[in-house]
C-alpha cells in the first residue's frame, strides 16, 4: 500500500472488480483504447493485474480516495514480451473514472507509483506511452517530468483501436530521484 496526501494506492481485491468494470464500460474513459470493453474483457485485465503483482512484485495499483471510493488505477506493469515494439520493458500507466478527472489525482498517484517502483525494483527506466491525440495523458507525462523519446515511438495494429501510434516518454531512475523523495509512505 502507498499513501499520498489524498490517495491510497493498494493491491487489488475483489471489491474493486465491479467498479473497475464500470470504468472500462465508459465510452469517454475508454476513447483512446477503441471504446468500452465488456465485463469479460475487464475481468481478464483485472486478473492480469493480480497475476503481474504476484509474479513480478509490480502491477497497476487500485487508487482510492480518503473515503475508500475507487477512483481508478495507476502503476508500473512489466511488459516482458520480446515481440513488443519496444522489447521487454516496464510501463507506467493509468486510467481513472471521469469523476476523478481534473483533480490532479493521476499526477499524484503516478508520481508515488514511480517513486515506489524505482525504490523497490532494480530498474533504470520506466516507459510511458500514449496516442498522439491523448493530450490529457501527455500533460500528465510532462507534469511528471518524463522525457519525450520520439526515436522510440512505435506503431501497432490493434483489433479494437485500429492502427495505433504510440508516443513514448521515459522516466529514469536518475531524473526521478528528487521526485521520489516527496514523503509518500509505503
Amino acid at each position: 500500500m502507498i499513501q499520498t496526501p489524498r490517495l491510497t494506492l493498494r493491491t487489488w481485491h475483489e471489491d474493486h472488480r465491479s467498479p473497475f468494470a464500470a470504468m472500462h464500460a465508459d465510452r469517454e474513459v475508454m476513447a483512446d483504447q477503441g471504446g468500452p470493453i465488456d465485463r469479460a474483457a475487464s475481468d481478464a485485465k483485472f486478473d492480469r493485474y493480480l497475476a503481474a503483482y504476484l509474479d513480478h512484485g509490480t502491477s497497476r495499483w487500485a487508487v482510492e480516495d480518503a473515503a475508500g471510493l475507487f477512483l481508478g488505477y495507476v502503476g508500473v506493469m512489466p511488459r516482458l514480451a520480446p515481440t513488443h515494439p519496444l522489447g521487454p520493458h516496464h510501463e507506467i500507466g493509468w486510467r481513472f473514472t471521469r469523476s476523478a478527472w481534473g483533480h490532479g489525482f493521476v499526477t499524484e498517484g503516478a508520481r508515488a507509483a514511480l517513486a515506489h517502483a524505482f525504490r523497490h525494483l532494480s530498474l533504470d527506466e520506466i516507459l510511458s506511452y500514449t496516442s498522439a491525440d491523448n493530450r490529457r495523458s501527455q500533460s500528465v507525462m510532462a507534469r511528471l517530468d518524463l522525457r519525450r523519446a520520439p526515436s522510440r515511438d512505435f506503431v501497432v495494429e490493434d483489433e479494437r483501436a485500429g492502427r495505433w501510434h504510440g508516443l513514448v516518454w521515459v522516466a529514469s531512475r536518475q531524473a526521478m530521484a528528487p521526485a521520489g523523495a516527496q514523503g509518500y509512505s509505503t
